[in-house]
């Protein structure tokens, strides 16, 4: 099981960073994804991070603004969010794939976190 945390309350152009630790597994030997559902939207790919190398993957729309890095010390992987924007408002979850390949299809996870929600003011 996973769980993802950090999420709150920020203010456009602001920043967060979430969290997404495992109580059962260790993560170094997983590749793992954020993704974020939007109310009324299908669930989409954020981000990436393979085990093997720490190979990174973003959406387009997130590119050189959020950052995924993982700390296998403290079995955490993080996504750092800067310049937030309304649109970024969603819940965040957090998913393991034990292949070394990193996904944006979430249907290649296996393991997925509870999700923290995001909320961007304008």
């Amino acid at each position: 099981q996973l769980q993802a945390s950090g999420g709150g309350l920020v203010q456009t152009g602001g920043s967060l960073r979430l969290s997404c630790t495992a109580s059962e597994r260790t993560l170094d030997k997983y590749s793992v994804g954020w993704f974020r559902q939007a109310p009324g939207k299908e669930r989409e790919f954020v981000a990436a991070i393979t085990w093997r190398d720490s190979t990174t993957y973003y959406a387009n729309s997130v590119k050189g603004r959020f950052t995924i890095s993982r700390d296998n010390a403290r079995n955490t992987v993080y996504l750092r969010m800067n310049i937030l924007k309304p649109d970024d408002t969603a819940i965040y979850y957090c998913a393991a794939n034990p292949a070394s390949y990193a996904s944006s299809e979430s249907r290649r996870y296996d393991y997925w976190g509870q999700g923290t929600l995001v909320t961007v003011s304008s």
